[in-house]
């Protein structure tokens, strides 16, 4: 009980403390070995079976594991980053295995079959891509991201596959076939994962140059989920952008000799990336605020504000005539403009729009239009929201989605959570639509 009293002079609730020792202290029951590789064990949970618990191993390898050694701290370390790294995906709305942390080198996550194919992402030549490609320059960089496949044979070296190679392979995992839908959803799942974690490193001055991932086929859902681990292991890390810095598994790779100063440091480079990984998920730094002309407006503007919720932009409501309170609107928008935080606003005003000039006019803060516009006299009130004076830029929405949108996009320029939320959005709406056009083939 010790721990509780600590917990409880910090201000923790008792029923948190006591969900969270209930949580440290369940035990799994834990089944039959799914299957155990170079680096982790897959284990069932025997009552659970859509779950499986993965367990890292203190072990680190190369080149299909003809380099391999014990280095103690490893599965720790990897366990932790790939939490976080499963983390910030899932928050930014990609389809991961990943259920939680259990302990300090184990996660829970949802049973997949396996795909046996490697996606790499690369956003710089380097590595065995100008080996193979020996006329590319080194340093050469990809826009977009070159997208290679691997299919997973340590015998034959995980031999590169062409896209065509993959699609006439028709390998078959569980009861599915993968077919050229599920390859090309794949495809720009992969994309997607490393533009996200691109842009999330870069938030602390490192460059990823590339990475590789994996994709399971849920049991229980039958969802294609990017799964196993991502740490590491999995990618190439510049910080600054600069290679003599690099932090990842290179560096094994490139020991003339393996001696316990060179492992100590590739444990160092990997606890240095499992430090920074935890601050990838900052808090939001914008937000957007709505100002209505009327309290009557107030279920237009509460639209707006759950779908600023849902790109997690923060979102606050007021209330302001241009026309009938001048003075008051000023001073709502000059302090805001005193706390210094990066601002959307949000004009929602018919009839006679003032509202949103006005704010244009007395600030450098981008404003939007989103007039609450009614049947009857919908082409006055947009007008009055269109034909602008000189010198004002503020744009003009009629739908709250759109509204909402516009804010995150604008946010999103400088803060890489609103921007993966807006990623992985544009990548589910793709995908939805190539699913959609399978089951109307398949349905013929």
């Amino acid at each position: 009980m010790w721990g509780i009293s600590v917990n409880l002079r910090k201000g923790v609730s008792i029923q948190k403390v006591l969900i969270l020792c209930f949580v440290n202290l369940a035990k799994i029951k834990l089944g039959g070995k799914v299957i155990e590789g170079k680096t982790k064990i897959v284990y069932e949970i025997a009552d659970q079976p859509d779950r499986v618990l993965l367990q890292s191993k203190d072990r680190i390898t190369a080149g299909d594991g003809a380099r391999s050694h014990e280095l103690e701290g490893k599965a720790a370390i990897s366990t932790s980053t790939t939490c976080a790294i499963f983390k910030l995906l899932t928050e930014a709305g990609i389809r991961t295995h990943f259920i939680g942390k259990h302990s300090d080198t184990e996660l829970l996550a949802y049973k997949c079959d396996m795909i046996p194919i490697e996606w790499v992402t690369r956003r710089i030549a380097t590595g065995s891509f100008i080996r193979r490609h020996k006329s590319v320059a080194e340093g050469y960089r990809f826009s977009p991201p070159k997208l290679e496949t691997f299919f997973k044979d340590d015998a034959n070296h995980d031999p590169q596959w062409s896209h065509e190679e993959c699609i006439a392979a028709k390998i078959k995992v569980g009861n599915r076939v993968i077919r050229e839908d599920d390859i090309n959803i794949m495809g720009k799942m992969t994309v997607a994962v490393f533009e996200i974690l691109e842009r999330a490193w870069a938030s602390l001055d490192c460059s990823l140059i590339d990475m590789k991932i994996e994709f399971g086929v849920r049991t229980d859902t039958g969802e294609l989920v990017v799964s196993d681990f991502i740490d590491s292991d999995s990618w190439r890390l510049w910080p600054a952008g600069d290679s003599r810095l690099m932090k990842d598994k290179e560096v094994y790779r490139q020991l003339k000799e393996v001696t316990s100063e060179g492992l100590e440091t590739v444990k160092r480079n990997f606890q240095w990336v499992a430090e920074r990984v935890e601050k990838l998920i900052p808090k939001p730094s914008g937000r957007a605020v709505v100002l209505m002309g009327s309290p009557s407006d107030t279920a237009h503007c509460e639209k707006i504000r759950d779908y600023c919720k849902s790109y997690g932009v923060p979102c606050e409501l007021r209330v302001s005539s241009a026309h009938k309170g001048s003075h008051d609107t000023l001073q709502i928008l000059s302090e805001y403009e005193g706390e210094g935080i990066p601002t959307v606003f949000i004009a929602v005003a018919g009839r006679s729009n003032g509202l949103g000039p006005v704010l244009a006019g007395n600030s450098t803060w981008p404003v939007i239009n989103c007039p609450p516009v009614s049947a009857d006299w919908a082409a006055q009130d947009v007008w009055s929201s269109l034909r602008l004076p000189s010198g004002l830029g503020c744009g003009t929405v009629i739908s709250t989605e759109a509204a909402a949108l516009n804010a995150a996009q604008i946010l999103a320029l400088s803060d890489h959570m609103i921007w993966s939320r807006l990623r992985a959005k544009q990548v589910n709406a793709r995908i939805a639509l190539i699913q959609s056009d399978q089951n109307v083939r398949d349905n013929k």
